[in-house]
């Protein structure tokens, strides 16, 4: 079966990415080039949404498509998104706080957090889990192998931690090679809650998306609630389409609930924090290094960094 993903569709451009003459104003590209690239999104399918910001100020946010096909509603730039991997920047972030709080340390064994994770006789840090060097199995992968891949079951972190607990090696000793690993975050989430006392979903809201004004983003923490305005999750196959809605509340990796505008919010705080600071965003968009020194060149912590054009790219899929 052909899966057609629909999230929000985000750029931005802002002045440390894109070179201008000093005092030259941004002049967006002409709204009808935009509708021209999404024109395939119609009221006959689902869509997306895309902003665009130049300079720290939005320039354009737009809709396309439908964000619920059986009762006809449109996107609209406060539709909410289920965005995927781009998540996982918002767990480092929350890491990162509890770390300038002096609470943890991103160096710190994950042991000490989480005694369910078997002792694999090398030095296995929180560090290594948001760079996905920790050489962690990732848990939906071992669920697929085993008979139920994920969206066959209902999953929680319970069945995170017992699935990782049940691991009894690594792929690699942490920190010697980079492989893309989903339970790391899940298990940084379960490690923000433990040690703040409270709900991931709790400690995101009071700590990040509260201060900055991030009123439409939240966690897929519990899928059963009712999200007002967010948008039906489709697949599709031979031109029909099918709901495909997330029914697991495994979160950290994954399952933010956010819209185009609240994005542009929080790529402002990346480049002017609100919350953090400078050299805790600097850490975060900065390639890591191995434990021979060598550089890790693509991904900071919970974000890619590479060089598009020349030009300096931090980014994630989702």
């Amino acid at each position: 079966m052909k899966k057609a993903l629909f999230v929000a569709a985000i750029v931005v451009l802002s002045q440390t990415s894109m070179p201008a003459q000093q005092g030259a104003a941004v002049v967006p590209a002409p709204a009808s080039a935009v509708d021209e690239v999404f024109s395939k999104w119609t009221s006959s399918t689902p869509g997306c949404a895309v902003g665009v910001a130049a300079g720290g100020a939005p320039v354009l946010m737009k809709a396309y498509g439908m964000a619920d096909l059986e009762h006809d509603v449109p996107n609209t730039p406060d539709t909410i998104f289920e965005a995927g991997s781009v998540a996982k920047q918002f767990t480092a972030m929350a890491v990162q706080l509890l770390a300038s709080d002096g609470k943890l340390s991103l160096d710190d064994p994950v042991r000490k957090y989480v005694p369910e994770l078997p002792d694999y006789g090398k030095p296995l840090t929180i560090r290594h889990m948001l760079s996905h060097t920790s050489g962690l199995r990732d848990w939906g992968s071992v669920e697929s192998i085993a008979g139920w891949p994920r969206t066959t079951r209902e999953y929680t972190h319970a069945h995170v931690l017992d699935t990782v607990s049940r691991q009894k090696s690594l792929n690699f000793d942490p920190g010697t090679n980079w492989s893309y690993s989903n339970t790391g975050f899940n298990l940084a989430a379960i490690i923000v809650s433990r040690v703040s006392g409270m709900s991931f979903a709790e400690f995101s809201k009071q700590r990040m998306f509260t201060p900055l004004g991030m009123t439409r983003t939240s966690w897929r923490d519990d899928h059963t609630r009712i999200v007002k305005g967010r948008a039906i999750a489709y697949t599709e196959s031979n031109g029909e389409y099918r709901i495909d809605m997330p029914f697991e509340n495994v979160h950290g990796n994954g399952g933010l609930l956010t819209t185009v505008r609240d994005l542009l919010t929080w790529n402002t705080n990346l480049a002017t924090p609100k919350v953090g600071n400078p050299k805790l965003i600097a850490e975060m968009s900065t390639s890591g290094t191995f434990n021979d020194g060598k550089p890790l060149e693509h991904y900071g912590l919970g974000l890619f960094v590479q060089l598009y054009r020349g030009v300096h790219n931090v980014y994630h899929s989702g």
